[in-house]
């Protein structure tokens, strides 16, 4: 991309903090609505986390016009219409998003669906297929990883095409994501860890890909500084609320950064392992990060960007005590440490070996898989099939 030219956007309202959520009737009434349908899972329920939002709306003179709670992680069209037939019948006006990706994009897509009419999903699949605004619509992410309260897209499966249809558009954008640290306080270490490293991978690779710019830049490198900072702590102390915000605003960050920068290799990858192998998304970006960037550094690209965020990931001392030419091989060394250490607090895995469900054999379909994935365009440094095998074969055993 040129140099000389970039575009930012994200005109999402962020609040944050203590007692955000109390904040929604509010936020509601500048919109003119009164009666949203929640959307949750199951797990989101279970643990209470959406009664808080209950008690904040109702206490505000909101009540939900009804809760769906049975979202599954991987969601469908059969869903986005079932669901989208509630809101119908319900006379609902506006959507509330409670819980990880799988709803947050299921409530997209059933926003596309109320707004638009029909059960069509699949006539609004691709980019640019929204012409105007939808429902008002607001999300309040439960896990500190994937960024989606501030993304323009959406996945959802047709599971009788086989196919996952993608959506984007600046219309999917919610009016308000809702950051409040009770969302992420009972979040079980493991998930902690793979979501905050699926984050920590979002700003390292929004920072190094081809379509970074200035603006993505910022929030990229404080999102890997407050990861940095704040995972270990809170993995050591789960109910640290400050800990767990400063997590939840880092993903956040991150998914600014990359929506308007865009991810690389690691997210191919990530993407293939995933389909093949369903191995949850955050910790496919942890398994292949550093092997990535290791990539990328021997095609002699990303070494000045990665070198700056040596500063973010290892602090000030060990960044002003590392000579400048080894600080970019000191920022995958730091990347590394901080892996190992979730290995040991949670059993992270670090290598397709250790998840127990990759076989040596399913390596070049996963390196196919990959080479048709969108991400690896703005890849800094080109790669053909037997350079994304050669990636594959040292993230298998790191030995």
């Amino acid at each position: 991309m040129s140099k000389g030219y970039y575009e930012f956007f994200c005109p999402v309202k962020v609040i944050a903090g203590e007692a955000a959520l109390e904040h929604i009737p509010f936020e509601l009434s500048a919109l003119g609505v009164s009666n949203p349908l929640m959307i949750t899972d199951k797990g989101v329920r279970g643990a209470g986390l959406s009664d808080y939002v209950i008690t904040a709306c109702s206490e505000g003179g909101v009540e939900m016009a009804s809760i769906f709670d049975d979202v599954p992680p991987d969601s469908s069209t059969e869903v986005v219409r079932s669901i989208a037939a509630v809101y119908r019948e319900q006379g609902a006006d506006s959507i509330i998003a409670v819980g990880g990706g799988s709803v947050i994009d299921t409530a997209k897509a059933i926003n596309i669906l109320v707004s638009e009419g029909g059960d069509n999903l699949a006539k609004y699949s691709g980019a640019g297929m929204l012409k105007r605004p939808l429902k008002p619509f607001f999300v309040i992410p439960t896990t500190a990883g994937t960024g989606s309260e501030v993304t323009s897209v959406a996945v959802i499966a047709d599971r009788k095409k086989g196919v996952k249809l993608p959506f984007g558009s600046p219309f999917l954008l919610p009016n308000a994501a809702i950051i409040d640290p009770r969302m992420t306080l009972t979040l079980p270490a493991h998930i902690t860890a793979a979501t905050a490293m699926d984050a920590l991978t979002h700003a390292v690779e929004a920072y190094t890909c081809m379509a970074k710019n200035p603006l993505s830049d910022a929030y990229a490198f404080s999102a890997v500084k407050k990861i940095s900072e704040h995972l270990l702590e809170v993995m050591d102390n789960p109910k640290d609320p400050q800990g767990r915000l400063e997590l939840a605003q880092a993903s956040t960050m991150a998914g600014i950064a990359f929506s308007n920068s865009m991810v690389g290799l690691v997210h191919a990858l990530g993407h293939a392992l995933g389909v093949i192998c369903h191995l949850p998304h955050g910790m496919c970006m942890s398994l292949f990060l550093p092997y990535v960037l290791e990539y990328n550094l021997r095609k002699g690209k990303i070494r000045e960007p990665l070198a700056e965020l040596l500063l973010p990931l290892a602090g000030a001392r060990v960044y002003a005590n590392t000579p400048p030419e080894q600080r970019a091989r000191r920022a995958v060394a730091a990347i590394r440490e901080l892996r190992d250490e979730l290995f040991e607090r949670c059993k992270l895995p670090r290598t397709l070996k250790e998840t127990g469900k990759v076989s040596l054999d399913l390596l070049p379909k996963i390196a196919d898989v990959a080479m048709d994935d969108g991400s690896i365009i703005f890849n800094p440094a080109e790669a053909d099939f037997e350079e994304v095998l050669e990636v594959l074969k040292s993230a298998w055993d790191d030995m």
